[in-house]
């Protein structure tokens, strides 16, 4: 949520960015609604000052009586007027997407996307490689046909060896973010209505979420940052414990509402899955420093485990609302010759703790601390090692260092399939 005092001193700069970010807030109705507020506000200040002078004067006459109880009608009859005004101004700031940074470039979607840097080089094979489907079923892996009878199409049971790789990844993931001062968690996989509107998904994903039936203020989270921002709403931090820096696992669910026809092959675009994410609160002079940071840690994990990548800035059409600016980290996959999203990294600057009521206190001032929600690994790095890694045979090694964590096994072959 933007600052309503940044908002009446930088109306034009607000407008711009509402238009750039393609919403229908109109920012003069908000600000004539916020005068509407500070007026109601002085009036009732007025008459409460008026009737407190009245009652000072010891014992009414009856048209003294009279006049006061019309005077405190008045002044809740204004009172709810302030009310109902006061929903309405809160109904349109909530709709309203955060300020963009001066260097997030202009575009539709991900094709627009800037490229910053690469790393690696994509691997030539002397064959023409498998995806990642045609090996996880080679390798009784990936079953998506009994993922669809059991659950609908963008479900997958992982198997064998495939299951190993998934807790070494997040294992190796743990032990990294852990050695970097970030505390672990498991979240609920479930959040309350407020917590997704103060996370910035409501009111501006909507159909990207799916509610519990039968209970219309629960929904499944899309990624643990909605519960591990929600974790200190309505509290103060502590100045001297920031950056507070957490790591959490769980499961992540997706309607994957107006992707219909898109990534339909294999486990790429998918309704569920892991996913280990790095948040961090920070004060707002530090947040740029540890966006970077974050991008760091991201780029460390495609290097360690050998995955060519890119870094892509992200367009303002592909950013999403609550973003001030973000990275993408894009891994290659062999089998489609193209670069696709493995992390995404935010600044969100104060959107998410305004809305959550979560404040620290800086010198004598209260301010709102700055989050950085940035992707750790998901299931995605599984595709990204099959293909990456797979050999003429067919078979696929184990990057190296993930050995600690897969049981013995460094290679899935055909051998292994049981």
């Amino acid at each position: 949520m933007l600052d309503i005092e940044f908002i009446r001193n930088n109306p034009d700069i607000v407008k711009a960015n509402t238009k750039r970010r393609g919403s229908d807030v109109d920012v003069d109705a908000l600000l004539a609604c916020d005068k509407e507020i500070r007026t109601l506000r002085a009036r009732i200040d007025e008459e409460r000052a008026v009737r407190n002078q009245a009652a000072r004067k010891g014992k009414p006459s009856s048209a003294e009586l009279a006049q006061r109880r019309a005077l405190s009608d008045e002044v809740k009859t204004l009172e709810e007027t302030l009310r109902q005004k006061n929903d309405e101004l809160t109904r349109q700031l909530s709709a309203l997407p955060n300020i963009l940074s001066p260097d997030v470039p202009p575009g539709k979607d991900d094709r627009d996307n800037l490229e910053l840097r690469k790393w690696g080089t994509p691997k030539m094979f002397s064959f023409k490689p498998k995806d990642h489907l045609a090996l996880g079923i080679l390798h009784d892996c990936i079953d998506v046909d009994r993922a669809a009878k059991v659950s609908g199409s963008r479900f997958y049971y992982l198997k064998n060896e495939a299951v190993l790789l998934r807790l070494a990844l997040m294992q190796y993931g743990l032990q990294l973010f852990m050695r970097e001062g970030f505390i672990p968690f498991f979240t609920p996989h479930l959040a309350h209505t407020r917590t997704l509107y103060g996370t910035g998904y409501l009111p501006f994903s909507p159909n990207d979420i799916w509610k519990l039936e039968g209970d219309d203020d629960l929904s499944l989270i899309g990624t643990s940052e909605q519960t591990l921002v929600g974790y200190h709403q309505d509290e103060i931090i502590e100045r001297e414990t920031l950056p507070r820096k957490y790591v959490g696992l769980s499961s992540c669910f997706r309607t994957e509402a107006g992707s219909y026809g898109k990534d339909t092959h294999g486990i790429l675009r998918v309704h569920e899955f892991y996913k280990l994410e790095q948040i961090i609160f920070c004060i707002p002079e530090e947040s740029f420093r540890w966006h970077d940071a974050a991008l760091a840690w991201e780029e460390r994990i495609c290097q360690e485990l050998g995955i060519p990548y890119r870094v892509v800035v992200v367009c303002d059409g592909d950013c999403g609302a609550p973003g001030y600016k973000k990275y993408d980290i894009e891994g290659w996959f062999p089998a489609q010759e193209r670069y696709r999203e493995l992390t995404s990294n935010t600044n969100l600057t104060d959107f998410q703790t305004r809305r959550l009521n979560i404040r620290t206190k800086v010198d004598t001032k209260t301010v709102f601390p700055h989050t950085i929600s940035a992707t750790g690994i998901t299931d995605r790095f599984i595709i990204a090692i099959f293909e990456n890694y797979q050999e003429a045979d067919g078979s696929i090694r184990i990057p190296e260092v993930l050995h600690p964590f897969m049981q013995g096994v460094e290679k899935i072959d055909r051998g292994n399939v049981s």
